[in-house]
């Protein structure tokens, strides 16, 4: 599961008032490289909860994204290369995404986030 899907995911549990961002507790990170694409980059961009991201990446072994980031940044080829790098090519491959309000574990196997609920939390 590559952090953009990460960054656009959250928890549906009944009840449930603050599902996003999910945590991570990554067992298997790959690397997979992907071809690089700034035009992609700076569409997604404003989408992209950034602080959600620097913590997903930071949870998966990703170094060196800014805290904060701002739409003249994408002018910088080496800020559009960390970018890039932590949104498409980091998969996490086994793990876990942690409701941040509940506590309740969804796996990833395989690098597929099963985010199926059981039937008193739908």
């Amino acid at each position: 599961m590559k952090l953009l899907t990460h960054n656009m995911l959250a928890c549906h549990i009944k009840g449930v008032q603050n599902g996003f961002p999910f945590k991570i507790e990554a067992e298997k990170v790959e690397v997979q490289e992907a071809d690089f694409e700034p035009d992609f980059l700076q569409h997604i961009f404003p989408r992209i909860q950034w602080a959600a991201l620097c913590e997903a990446a930071a949870a998966m072994g990703v170094e060196g994204l800014p805290a904060e980031a701002t739409e003249e940044m994408l002018e910088d080829d080496a800020f559009m290369k960390k970018f890039h790098h932590a949104l498409l090519e980091v998969h996490l491959q086994e793990g876990a995404l942690v409701c941040p309000e509940t506590g309740r574990k969804f796996p990833v196997s395989a690098g597929i986030p099963n985010l199926l609920l059981t039937e008193d939390e739908c």
